[in-house]
């Protein structure tokens, strides 16, 4: 008797899993179109903001990643992400409410303490509900939900911003707020109907791919670290090469808008209804066509074939950094779109291979040491705002630093995903003789 449902059900839960991911990012990547009333209102410098952008999401979010992940092996996954979208939907209406810079860090603290436990949960989920010749796209519509997020957040944030007026709010019970956050309240409360949509997904049976004899045993820790030693070189590989993907897209994400208006002077709104756009379409299709294309690889007999896939994405979008030197911003727009589409090739190809390699009682735990380090690493927005006010001292060379932060990024990234080509079949084959081993015993 077959353990996985069919595949139809398997796609409701990724979609139902995808408008979580969504929601996380809308709460996670709002403040790209909200740099100038949150400085104009804290009083703080663009390496300040940059801060708020990156730096307050990471803290706990790395710190409880890998407990979470260890949680999800052994616990019920759809419980974690439950609470997980209860506590990020709870903190970004608390951004609302913060009357100063510190406590509004704090609340974007707690936004980033939620979300750490959505996706190592949701890659063990989806890894055992889809075939590996087929996960690789699954990932890639899952992951579709950092764009539509992120190009949403600029939408919606660009369609609120013009029907907010300038003069502060009166809440009742929560007393007098800026104009500008009463947008979170609008964000953050649709968390709870995702919580409600989530029970009608059921917890999957743990089991290895193309296989159906359920896992009952639990991995120990230093198995894991065992594991990670005898694979370290194409965990470092895939996982830094990631990060410095997400360094290079999350410093665009949360500053281009910006750059449009100080650079090229154009309005908060037309930036932000732009670049929203662009991201939601260019970046969405390359998620997708990443995911397609490392499936169709793999049905060629390319075992590296979803890092192989990133790796090519990458260098593309290295070359794609340079539209940023133009002069003219319709060039400029050119280049992002082509940026958004191939930089965004990883996410489902390269997520999908550490569940490749990893044995289904580990998937979640390593889901999680991948997201710590992009989350460590992942401080483009810091970057860009250090050398706006460190290097170049002038707010209006900020395409500039985009340039430098992305390419370097870029060039990093694909660099890395290629050293982890030969690396990645070498785990493949450990995985292999690891299960026979387990099986023996």
């Amino acid at each position: 008797m077959k353990t996985k449902p069919s595949l139809r059900y398997a796609w409701y839960v990724v979609g139902v899993l995808l408008l979580a991911y969504i929601s996380s990012f809308i709460d996670r990547q709002i403040l790209a179109l909200l740099v100038k009333p949150i400085k104009a209102s804290f009083g703080i410098t663009d390496t300040q903001m940059g801060m708020l952008m990156g730096l307050s999401f990471a803290v706990l979010y790395t710190l409880l990643g890998i407990p979470i992940g260890l949680m999800a092996d052994r616990m019920n996954r759809k419980k974690i992400i439950g609470w997980g979208i209860m506590t990020w939907s709870i903190m970004t209406v608390f951004c609302g409410m913060a009357g100063s810079y510190s406590l509004f860090f704090l609340a974007r603290v707690g936004v980033g303490i939620g979300e750490a436990a959505l996706s190592p949960a949701a890659y063990s989920i989806i890894s055992d509900y889809f075939p590996k010749k087929k996960l690789a796209t699954a990932m890639s519509v899952y992951n579709m939900g950092v764009f539509l997020g992120s190009g949403l957040s600029i939408l919606i944030g660009a369609a609120l911003r013009s029907m907010i007026g300038q003069e502060n709010i009166q809440i009742p019970f929560i007393g007098e707020i800026f104009s500008w956050q009463v947008i979170f309240f609008y964000i953050g409360l649709p968390g709870v109907l995702i919580v409600l949509l989530l029970q009608t997904v059921k917890e999957p049976k743990r089991v290895e791919f193309d296989s159906d004899k359920e896992i009952i045993e639990k991995t120990d820790f230093k198995e894991i670290i065992t594991y990670l030693k005898a694979n370290r070189l194409t965990f470092l590989c895939l996982n830094f090469g990631m990060a410095f993907m997400a360094f290079a897209t999350y410093a665009g994400t949360y500053w281009i808008p910006t750059m449009l208006n100080r650079v090229h002077g154009w309005a908060d709104t037309k930036a932000g209804l732009t670049f929203g756009i662009l991201v939601t379409i260019f970046s969405t299709l390359g998620v997708v066509s990443g995911g397609r294309y490392a499936d169709y690889l793999s049905k060629k007999g390319i075992v590296q074939a979803k890092m192989l896939a990133g790796f090519r994405g990458m260098f593309i979008a290295m070359c794609c950094t340079f539209g940023f030197l133009a002069t003219n911003p319709n060039i400029i727009l050119v280049f992002i779109a082509a940026f958004c589409f191939f930089s965004s090739f990883p996410y489902g190809s390269a997520t999908a291979a550490i569940q490749e390699i990893v044995p289904n009682k580990m998937r979640a735990i390593f889901s999680a040491i991948f997201l710590l380090v992009v989350n460590i690493v992942g401080f483009g927005p810091l970057s860009v705002g250090l050398l706006n006010d460190l290097i170049f001292d002038d707010p209006n060379k900020i395409n500039y630093s985009l340039f430098i932060t992305q390419f370097i990024g870029c060039l990093i990234s694909f660099s890395l995903l290629y050293l982890g080509l030969k690396p990645f079949i070498r785990s493949v084959d450990y995985l292999k003789k690891y299960l026979t081993i387990t099986n023996q015993n």
